[in-house]
């Protein structure tokens, strides 16, 4: 039984690799239009944790600069949720931005962490503790079948 435990486990792990190198193989995939090319949008899903009592502080700083920032460095912003579940409504940030393609997507966090105007409204939303503990961040781009695109 063991053996069969390991081999179960090590076709896991080579699943999960193959998937995560498929996915970052096409990530800022190109499509050739007529003799144009052009990279496929990509989407960040991005899920920010808090520290106990700061996503107050976290909601204030996007709606008051993160969001015009983003778009001053090329980012476009999708949606913004807060979940629904009791464990994670009162910490945790989830959000989707969108990118021209995968190089643009990191001209554009690139850009944005050296931002002088970003470091100022860090620094003082910060005045009080740091705010973020931990961010998720995960690339998609749309499936053939998705409604937008």
């Amino acid at each position: 039984m063991g053996r069969y435990a390991n081999w179960l486990m090590g076709i896991a792990v080579m699943a999960a690799v193959s998937g995560a190198f498929w996915a970052g193989q096409s990530a800022g995939e190109e499509k050739v239009i007529g003799d144009v090319v052009k990279s496929e949008r990509v989407y960040e899903l991005r899920t920010y944790y808090c520290l106990p009592g700061r996503l107050e502080a976290l909601h204030k700083r996007f709606a008051d600069h993160t969001l015009k920032l983003f778009e001053k460095h090329g980012m476009k912003n999708e949606m913004y949720w807060t979940p629904t579940d009791p464990k994670l409504k009162d910490h945790v940030l989830i959000y989707v931005v969108s990118h021209d393609s995968a190089e643009a997507a990191k001209k554009s966090w690139d850009a944005f962490r050296t931002d002088p105007d970003w470091l100022k409204a860090r620094d003082a939303s910060e005045k009080d503790g740091k705010i973020v503990e931990k961010v998720e961040s995960v690339y998609m781009t749309a499936t053939a079948f998705s409604p937008k695109k």
